[in-house]
């Protein structure tokens, strides 16, 4: 069933132009405006530029997903397969199906938002022509990710978006920008450097780098030991971008020191690019190797999960000091330790929970990095003793409205039953429960024991963050009346001629949510209500995708 009948050649022009126009974009970014495009302020013209890319992408994304035969979301779709390099055998190799799409949207949706917001809230930097150039490399580089289906070109899609990236962070960026690059672009390519080794080990053994072919092959072209190897080197490369307790310490420090829409378009769409590798390539091309690994996997998911959750419940104490954007950050590592565990599972129930916890985590902590952007912004911190500390009142009784919006991204964060968090940690503990044939019930009911553990922890963590940011920090005045508590507040002097009676009403009011802030956040928020309560909108796409994928090809 398609809404509208699209021909299949509307269909690969669309997926094509999906790809294509931002780096196109960014081109034109970077040349000098048209004079009639110029307009009185040329850096408010290349960001109504960039706006306008963004823009025509999502509605041909939007357009592509009407176009989708969802009654065959298993099958590839919008296909292009032209010869690129015949030597080597590499081919543009373009389509979808059911899991790549909805990432699709997610890119395009998110990185929309993010040139909608900085049209209005420019981070302060060097040229908007450069920042909007980035922006659309980056969004070139994750769509071809997710479209892409020869190994060697997903290897080059998901290499485009390190440099861009990495200049947002460097120039765009807080305190500690250069360091928290650095740290970032030398993690991911010394990973990168180890999966091309194994994508190469995979396409030499087989004969070719088409992942449709390799997939529907299901590895029986491959030896255990080749199909071992490549599971280790590629699954290197992919835990540094998901990222994977151990090798998660880049993510802190750059989502620290990025600016918002930097932090948004990391976690909402790079992370995902990690998990997406490891669903569409390492469970389908080498089912024996993911089988070795399954566990340990799984083991280094749950510790994330925990260890995550910890680390946000230390900064979130009282006296800690702790920068909300970081804990936000760590919070990231135990959320795609949910993703990573469904995957371990290699059941179609773990799977689905994966791809559904991705989505999620894209709309949820997109939303947060958004809130938490603007808090800084007007509180010039998001140190969260300072706050806390700010006002007896805090967010609820200075910004009521951003304050409730802050308290929702947090619940759904935490897997409230009813938003889009609540399902894909749900299905992932499902698969844990009950693995593929071959993977140990025990040890796996054991990472799952621990993984429901770790959402406590998650509820703890982010219902302190509520309760200090949004009510403020209780302390000794909480017991003298809202006239006696008003002039404590941490936001200046007590107005001069003050005496006697202290009325509340002199507590500074801040900035609630903007136009244009509400036009940038109300689409996560809406997503984040469907999602939650229409999980067969998303899993309907997913489900017969991954079934034929674990079927080796076969729907």
């Amino acid at each position: 069933m398609t809404v509208i009948d699209i021909s299949a050649s509307v269909m690969q022009f669309l997926l094509a132009f999906v790809v294509v126009a931002p780096l196109l974009g960014a081109v034109a970014a970077l040349l000098p405006a048209p004079p009639g495009l110029k307009g009185k302020n040329p850096d408010q013209a290349v960001l109504r530029h960039g706006v306008t890319v963004t823009g025509a992408v999502l509605i041909a994304a939007i357009v592509l997903a009407v176009g989708f035969d969802h009654d065959h979301p298993a099958t590839m779709q919008a296909t292009t397969d032209i010869s690129w390099i015949p030597a080597l055998d590499v081919r543009i190799h373009l389509g979808i199906d059911g899991i790549s799409l909805p990432l699709l949207l997610l890119t395009a949706l998110l990185t929309f938002l993010c040139a909608l917001y900085s049209y209005f809230k420019l981070p302060a930097g060097s040229s908007p022509k450069a920042f909007v150039a980035l922006v659309l490399v980056l969004e070139s580089g994750t769509l071809a990710t997710f479209a892409v289906l020869d190994l060697l070109l997903f290897f080059l899609a998901f290499e485009m978006v390190l440099i861009p990236m990495y200049f947002l962070i460097a120039r765009w960026g807080g305190g500690q920008r250069q360091a928290a690059a650095w740290k970032f672009i030398l993690y991911t390519l010394l990973g990168s450097v180890v999966m091309l080794l194994g994508i190469l080990l995979i396409g030499l053994k087989s004969g070719t780098f088409d992942m449709v072919a390799l997939a529907t092959d299901n590895g029986r072209g491959l030896t255990t030991s080749v199909q071992v190897i490549a599971v280790l080197a590629i699954g290197l490369g992919l835990a540094v971008k998901t990222p994977m307790w151990p090798l998660h310490s880049w993510l802190p420090d750059a989502h620290t020191a990025a600016p918002t829409v930097g932090s948004v378009l990391l976690a909402g769409v790079l992370l995902k690019m990690g998990t997406y590798g490891f669903v569409r390539i390492l469970l389908p091309i080498a089912p024996d190797g993911m089988r070795t690994f399954a566990p340990y996997l799984a083991a280094f998911a749950v510790v994330g999960i925990v260890y995550g959750s910890l680390a946000c419940l230390a900064l979130a104490r009282t006296g800690a000091k702790g920068d909300l954007k970081r804990l936000i950050a760590y919070s990231s590592v135990g959320h795609m330790g949910f993703v990573l565990l469904g995957i371990a599972t290699m059941t179609p129930t773990g799977v689905n929970g994966a791809l559904f916890a991705n989505i999620a985590h894209g709309l949820i902590t997109g939303l947060l990095f958004f809130l938490v952007g603007a808090i800084k912004d007007r509180y010039g911190t998001a140190d969260l003793d300072t706050l806390a500390g700010a006002t007896g009142a805090a967010l609820y009784g200075r910004a009521p409205r951003l304050g409730a919006l802050l308290a929702f991204a947090a619940v759904a964060s935490l897997g409230l039953p009813g938003l889009a968090g609540f399902w894909g940690e749900m299905l992932t503990l499902f698969g844990a429960y009950s693995p593929a044939e071959g993977l140990s019930r025990p040890a796996f009911r054991t990472f799952m024991a621990i993984g429901a553990f770790g959402t406590l922890l998650t509820a703890a963590y982010m219902l302190i963050v509520v309760r200090r940011v949004c009510m403020g920090e209780h302390t000794p005045h909480s017991r003298l009346s809202p006239d006696d508590r008003a002039p404590h507040a941490a936001d200046g002097p007590e107005p001069s001629g003050a005496a006697g009676a202290r009325p509340a009403a002199t507590t500074p009011q801040l900035a609630d949510i903007q136009t244009y802030e509400a036009a940038a956040w109300t689409p996560l928020a809406a997503l984040t209500v469907l999602a939650g309560l229409w999980p067969a909108v998303l899993l309907g796409l997913t489900d017969p995708a991954v079934q034929k994928l674990l079927a080796g090809g076969k729907s």
